[in-house]
């Protein structure tokens, strides 16, 4: 097809619009928006997941503050989508949020390519298929796609905000002096700012936009009294974040930061107070984390890049397995390429539009990669192994902006190749506004379509991958986990995924709240010590608790499980060092620790010990491995399900206490009673398909890992019926996880422990390091 003249693509939008008939077409915008609903609906989530997901469900519940900044904006959101009666549970009323901004943003991507194509395609339903080839690649992309089944954070939210803003901008370039063009930008300088109050990813339009209106007219940025209203309009919208002192003053179950000074009740004179506004703007600026300055790299900009090209590629089609390696590179190749041609049609094309389109892709491209300042993603490089400093998990999430908003220039870039192919089957003249140009008949379209095939591609390949149906296995592990701990004890827990899906148990689902869970990563943070003095008892309700704690009585305590003020807990240094000859002792309990210096989690952790037990039992989750071995508590712990319980005087192997190499001891009794009777995550991760994150893998890892101790150590014991029992469904999870190979299964010919003269290789009771 012949350009559009330049002074016809130069015209105001009005004019142009007349002569191209030009009405954007929200009714098939819409619908597009509610495919991809539909498509999220049926591969939504039934319940939460690893990472962040049960923090932000649980945190939208209680209506508190989530880690820092807290994203006051997601909470208020999340917390009325909670109550609505739209899903049988909170969590699934919660993950329609993410699947429903996700679908708005594809719904939004669509009128924008199809804005575009009015300067390229005479005919209406062609600038449809182009709006609606944008929005099944954007929904389809694997992290588009896996973050919208399941609310991890607040991704989806921030992508619909930011999606609104490009449409509202598109809009103000083709007529950026008509009779709405004020308005306009004060209501993108207003989301903006409400954005922010979302995720600090809500600012990311504002370069672009900037831009926009220094290239389109210029004269914008002379006005004060419309600068003065874009920004008390993006001061309007930061103001949810008024409500976290607010909020934390009422010392919700989730209160990270605590942003006030107030300790024990909101009052004015604590709130309006220096502390708040200290703590306050700590927060804001998330400074528990420490994040380096830019200038100091936490990895070459080069393997930054890498990681970007890393993640999209998995975009086009997640092999997480690696058994495609060649189609993987062959598709990231090919939509990379289209990426490129359709950001160079958009400039042919679309100038208007192209000069806050082009800016925003380089922001969430490039200049994102060099301001997040990641280290080695957890996936890249693996030949490099532990030489190089890595980030804790895969950060593709935080590209989830980019990557769904290139399916703009990605459909462009189909549509330029559509037409290319169809003009071989022939074309006639057409008249597009005052302009006769050659455009390809609809037949020819039609036997050229074969072709947007291609964009087909991601939906099919990444459902597998993507879908999160019927996957409760989260939840259950956080049931088995405080199941594993008898009533009113202290669980002493390490990470994200072995304390945020405790706190989803225990705040949305109403399990095991008699269990005091202590991080200690938490710990070594002053608020988090005074939430838990703060933290009164809860009952133990023993007809909905594990039958195997009935019949027994369990007094309820009293009293913080930390008997400190909050002035003596604040006092405890972040490092000590470790006198020499030093040791703790508490009764007949004596722990000599290993390292030379104690963390501020560490003193905490003794000092629990000391102020609440034996009264209340205190485990050790098995996720915090060797914890308990570093402070010297190693002959006074006795693995029980997926814990380790400590014991006031130390222990030895004896009836159905064994010792078991690589594990310590282990109560066969209590175990086997929680594997086979209590249990549920055994058997939703037994039904799984894959575990496509490897940096949680470790979470099922555990779960083989516990039963191929019990099964030895069942058959050790002359129970090889019971053995073989554990030892299955051990096998039948790794089997789901694609780890067979891992743990040695292959290679297994006999039940471990069992004499047998073709017994293979013996089992590992724990995989090598690596991962896959």
């Amino acid at each position: 097809m012949t350009s559009v003249p330049p002074a016809a693509a130069s015209a105001p939008v009005r004019g142009a619009a007349a002569e191209l008939d030009y009405r954007p077409s929200y009714l098939a915008a819409a619908l597009a928006g509610l495919a991809v609903l539909l498509l999220y609906l049926v591969t939504l989530a039934p319940s939460t997941s690893m990472w962040d997901t049960s923090e932000y469900i649980a945190a939208a519940y209680v209506l508190g503050l989530p880690h820092p900044p807290g994203n006051p904006l997601f909470v208020l959101i999340g917390r009325v989508f909670s109550i609505l009666p739209i899903a049988p549970t909170v969590a699934m009323r919660i993950n329609v949020l993410a699947a429903l901004s996700s679908a708005a943003s594809a719904a939004m991507w669509f009128l924008v390519t199809e804005r575009v194509l009015v300067g390229w395609f005479s005919r209406r339903w062609m600038r449809i298929a182009g709006g609606a080839l944008a929005a099944l690649v954007g929904a389809t992309a694997f992290t588009v796609w896996n973050q919208s089944v399941v609310n991890e954070k607040v991704y989806t939210v921030s992508l619909v905000g930011l999606a609104v803003i490009c449409w509202l901008t598109v809009r103000w370039c083709d007529d950026p002096e008509g009779p709405v063009a004020d308005r306009l930008l004060v209501l993108v300088a207003y989301l903006l700012g409400l954005g922010y109050a979302n995720h600090m990813a809500g600012m990311l339009a504002a370069p672009a936009v900037g831009f926009a209106v220094l290239v389109r007219r210029w004269e914008t940025v002379l006005r004060w009294k419309l600068l003065l209203a874009c920004v008390a309009a993006l001061v309007l919208g930061m103001t949810p974040f008024a409500t976290q002192p607010i909020r934390a003053a009422h010392f919700p179950a989730i209160n990270e930061g605590e942003p006030t000074g107030c300790a024990t009740e909101i009052k004015a004179d604590c709130t309006f107070s220096t502390l708040t506004y200290d703590r306050f703007m700590y927060n804001f600026n998330r400074g528990q984390y420490g994040k380096p300055e830019l200038g100091e790299r936490q990895a070459p900009f080069t393997a930054q890049v890498g990681m970007y090209w890393l993640y999209f590629r998995w975009q086009w089609l997640r092999d997480a397995y690696g058994e495609r390696p060649g189609l993987q590179n062959g598709l990231a190749v090919l939509y990379l390429l289209l990426c490129l041609l359709g950001g160079y049609m958009h400039f042919r094309k679309d100038r208007r539009s192209f000069w806050f389109f082009g800016p925003l892709v380089f922001t969430m491209t490039f200049a994102l990669i060099y301001y997040l300042n990641f280290k080695y993603g957890h996936s890249q490089a693996p030949d490099l192994g532990d030489s190089v400093d890595r980030e804790v998990r895969d950060r593709d999430y935080f590209y989830l902006w980019s990557f769904s908003a290139l399916s703009v220039w990605a459909a462009l870039g189909f549509v330029a190749l559509w037409e290319s192919v169809a003009s071989f089957f022939g074309s006639d003249d057409v008249r597009l506004g005052k302009t006769v140009v050659s455009e390809p008949r609809p037949r020819s379209f039609a036997l050229a379509s074969p072709l947007l095939l291609v964009a087909c591609i991601p939906l099919l390949g990444n459902w597998e991958q993507a879908s999160r149906a019927n996957q409760t296995d989260t939840a259950d592990f956080a049931r088995d986990l405080l199941n594993s701990v008898e009533p009113y004890g202290i669980l002493i827990t390490v990470g994200d995924n072995d304390t945020f899906p405790l706190w989803y148990a225990q705040e949305v689902e109403g399990i095991r709240r008699d269990v005091t869970v202590a991080n200690t990563s938490l710990l070594n943070t002053d608020w988090y010590t005074r939430q838990l003095i703060r933290r009164p008892p809860q009952p133990y309700d023993s007809a909905a608790g594990p039958a195997i704690y009935r019949g027994r009585r369990w007094p309820m305590p009293s009293g913080s499980p930390v008997r400190l003020s909050f002035a003596e807990a604040d006092a405890i240094p972040l490092v000590a060092q470790t006198p020499p000859n030093a040791e703790f002792r508490q009764d007949s309990l004596v722990a000599v620790p290993r390292n030379p210096q104690l963390m501020r989690a560490d003193q905490l952790v003794y000092q629990m010990i000391r102020d609440a037990f034996p009264g209340r039992p205190i485990y050790f989750s098995r996720t915090a491995g060797g914890y308990p071995y570093e402070l010297g508590l190693e002959r006074y712990v006795v693995t029980q399900g997926m814990a380790k319980k400590l014991f006031p005087t130390p222990q030895a192997p004896g009836g159905d206490v064994i010792l078991v190499p690589g594990e310590g001891l282990v109560d066969l009794k209590r175990s086997h009673e929680l594997w086979s009777t209590v249990f549920t995550a055994t058997k939703s991760l037994a039904a799984r398909k894959g575990w496509v994150d490897d940096a949680s893998v470790g979470i099922p890892d555990l779960y083989v890992i516990s039963g191929l101790t019990l099964a030895e150590g069942l058959a050790q014991t002359g129970r090889t019926a019971q053995s073989d029992t554990v030892f299955r469904q051990a096998r039948a999870v790794a089997k789901a996880m694609r780890r067979e190979r891992v743990f040695g299964f292959d290679r297994m010919q006999a039940l471990p422990g069992v004499p047998s003269d073709s017994a293979g290789t013996a089992l590992p009771l724990a995989p090598p390091p690596g991962g896959r």
